[in-house]
């Protein structure tokens, strides 16, 4: 299974994606602030890899001027119905269809990894303008907690992933997965949860591509067997999800 047929699988599952996956918590965008080291208030952001928009929506509430990079059909469809005021153009981060030094800001949300880092950073960093910076983050669920770090094992066996990592990959190690050594990188992490009904989880994590790419024999198949176990944990159906935003910003 290629990347890209992982990556485009997301959109024939645009509007399950808008309705399940988790948000962001306000504080990871004081943490973008800070690290930015201005307001997103005014700030001219390109949000590349946009999807359906929520952290797009997000970013405006801040008073942020968003345009968003999207290419895939059935999520800039999605994104349109949600944000229809937004400007959104086609394309990804290997080539960005955007001018030389016209943003202060570039985001991925949950979408950097999709990109070809030998491409996408000197085109971020064509984009941005003098003192700008580039935002990566990913929420990340919290395998600290048991009944997660359980689920994750069950997920990787079924679907034929690779199994969450129960240690932190340490900042080094990151910066050069992410394609981003020897940049002014600083690397941050906002804990925060959501609680959800047991149906709503189980939406979110069949939003992800390794289930997309399953398809809907298996991905019912182990839906119907995950309800079970969750039963166990939340009998009264309300499921605490636990997150770790990890977020990666890069000073232009």
């Amino acid at each position: 299974m290629t990347t890209t047929t992982r990556a485009h699988s997301f959109n024939r599952a645009a509007a399950q994606y808008a309705a399940s996956r988790p948000s962001y918590p306000p504080a990871l965008f004081d943490t973008v602030e800070e690290l930015m080291g201005r307001s997103l208030a005014g700030a001219r952001v390109a949000d590349v890899g946009a999807g359906t928009g929520i952290a797009t929506a997000l970013l405006r509430e801040r008073g942020a001027e968003v345009v968003a990079v999207e290419p895939g059909d059935g999520m800039a469809a999605q994104f349109r119905t949600a944000l229809p005021g937004v400007p959104i153009v086609r394309g990804d981060g290997d080539a960005l269809p955007l001018a030389t030094a016209s943003v202060d800001l570039i985001t991925y949300a949950q979408s950097w990894h999709w990109t070809d880092t030998a491409r996408s950073v000197p085109e971020a960093l064509r984009v941005l303008r003098p003192g700008g910076a580039l935002a990566l983050w990913w929420n990340i669920a919290a395998t600290d907690v048991p009944w997660i770090s359980a689920q994750g094992e069950r997920i990787a066996q079924h679907c034929g992933v690779t199994p969450p990592p129960t240690t932190r990959t340490d900042d080094r190690g990151v910066a050069r997965l992410a394609g981003l050594e020897g940049l002014r990188l600083t690397r941050r992490q906002v804990r925060w949860s959501r609680t959800v009904s047991l149906d709503l989880h189980l939406s979110n994590i069949s939003s992800h591509s390794a289930f997309l790419v399953l398809g809907e024999p298996g991905t019912r198949a182990f839906l119907a067997e995950e309800r079970a176990h969750l039963r166990d944990v939340f009998p009264d159906g309300e499921v605490e999800e636990s997150y770790e935003v990890d977020l990666l910003v890069v000073r232009r």
